[in-house]
């Protein structure tokens, strides 16, 4: 099938099928003319992609994550499972930053509602 075939079979952009191929995490054939061509196979490659960018893992990742299912094998299960804990410790991480973050936003938010109602006070004294 042609570029344009696997990204309305996968529900993703051509230009997303290209940057995969650009990072290494698809491949195609390529005609005499040029032209990109696959096989059914990249359509559950596609998806298993899309599953791991919905994760949040970065395109560098997935390449670390990929031989376990190019090529799948008791060390490569291993690496893989490794690899996804580290990415999950780094988001466990980021959540937590992020809910410091909001905690203090709502504390300038108190301070906020506080100050303006000194001043609605004061106007109404």
């Amino acid at each position: 099938m042609r570029i344009g075939e696997l990204a309305e079979r996968a529900g993703v952009s051509v230009r997303s099928l290209r940057y995969y191929e650009e990072q290494g995490l698809l491949t195609s054939t390529r005609s005499a003319s040029g032209q990109r061509h696959y096989t059914d196979y990249e359509v559950e490659r596609v998806t298993f992609i899309q599953r791991m960018y919905a994760a949040g893992l970065s395109s560098r990742t997935i390449t670390e994550l990929l031989p376990c299912v190019d090529s799948p094998s008791e060390e490569n299960s291993d690496a893989a499972l490794e690899r996804m804990g580290q990415e999950r410790d780094r988001l466990t991480a980021h959540i937590a930053e992020l809910v410091q973050t909001r905690d203090a936003l709502d504390g300038l938010m108190t301070a906020n509602r506080a100050h303006r109602e000194q001043f609605q006070s004061a106007a109404s004294a």
